[in-house]
Order: structure tokens, then sequence, then C-alpha cells
């Protein structure tokens, strides 16, 4: 194995942030898209709790936290400077109560719960992320960086669970800052559709050196 390879699923906002990272890295690595209900063993030989995102490096290392995949790929080469603009409160926030409420309003008959009220609860911590909007286009000044895409692929999830219901809400500035994040060809470039991976399909390799996928 010469590259990296990211057990990766093209909707999973983890994963979405990871590839994030690696593509604004110039980081080129195989990746293998995961039907989640026919996980490959190869994935869950390296990483047991087998959720994605998943990068296998060549020396036979296993990053399998998004955050971590993250910033590994932005330390070894950070050519937009997304590190200094983190913010682990932030982040911490997102992945923490946020998600939680998230979850529990685009699932509720998996979590037996009221999508009304985390519904609510969620767009209250979104208020924050507003505050923070009206007075600089991203989350940690005039560019986007670390935070941004590492909270963007949750608050797009919020967001699609209901469009009409979310576009009402009076929150401008942080829907034309995830307006941006999806119209930005880094993210077009890391959502592209691919048929799940099987032992045996040839390699195909991730880069954004033209964002496209080059096989």
């Amino acid at each position: 194995m010469t590259r990296p390879i990211l057990y990766s699923f093209r909707r999973c906002p983890y994963a979405m942030r990871a590839r994030l990272a690696l593509l604004v890295s110039d980081t080129i690595c195989e990746i293998r898209e995961v039907k989640l209900v026919a996980k490959p063993a190869e994935m869950v030989s390296v990483s047991p709790k087998a959720t994605v995102p998943v990068l296998v490096l060549p020396d036979g290392r296993v990053i399998d936290e998004s955050l971590d995949i993250m910033r590994w790929a932005l330390g070894r080469n950070d050519p937009e400077g997304w590190l200094a603009r983190g913010d682990e409160a932030l982040i911490a926030a997102n992945d923490g109560p946020f998600k939680h409420h998230l979850d529990r309003y685009k699932y509720p008959d998996r979590h037996a719960s009221d999508p009304a009220q985390h519904r609510h609860a969620a767009l209250e911590l979104l208020h924050v992320l507003e505050a923070r909007l009206a007075s600089q286009p991203c989350l940690r000044g005039d560019a986007p960086g670390l935070a941004d895409a590492a909270i963007m692929p949750f608050v797009r999830q919020f967001a699609q669970t209901d469009r009409a219901w979310f576009d009402a809400r009076p929150l401008p500035h942080l829907q034309a800052w995830l307006e941006r994040r999806l119209a930005a060809p880094l993210f077009s470039a890391a959502m592209v559709r691919l048929q799940p991976w099987q032992a045996g399909d040839a390699p195909i390799l991730f880069s954004d050196r033209e964002s496209q996928f080059l096989s």
C-alpha cells in the first residue's frame, strides 16, 4: 500500500468533514465507499467500531475519528490555514449537544423522541452560530477554516431534514454561510457519488488537484 485508504460514506457528516480536509490538504488517497448495511470486512478488521470514516495509513496506522483525520491531513499540508481557524469549544458543542438533538429530530422513530422538541433545542444552538456570523463571513474570521468544515455538514443535515422550515427561520447569516459552503467547488468534489466498494475493485484515487476523482 503506497497511499492512505479512506473508508467513507457519502452522506455521513463525519465522513464528509474528513473528506473536505483531505481534499484541501491535497492528500491523495484511495477512497472506498461503504454500504452501511454491508460493511466490508476489511474495514471492520482494522477498526472494530465499524463506523466511518476510517483512514488506513501506508505504515498500517489507523485513524478512525473524523477530527483526528482532519488534523492529520492538515498537519501534513495546510495551504489555506485551516488549523489556525479552528474552535474546540464550538466544535465540541456541535459534536455533543447539537448532534444529540439533530439525531432525535431527524430520526424520531429510532430514538423514540419528540422531533419538535429536539428541533427547537437544536435551533437554539444554531443561534450561537448566527450571532458569530453576524459580524464575520466565517466562523473564525474572513476565511473558512477547520471550524467551518467540521460543523457545516451537521448544519446541512439539520437544514435538509425540512428545508422549507429551515429557510423560513430568522437565520440570515447562517443560511448565507451554509449556501456559500455548499456552493464551493471543494464541497462538490467531496460529494461525488461512488458505487459501494468491493474487494477486487480497481482503486479510485481521491484528489482535488482538478476537483475530480482520478481513476
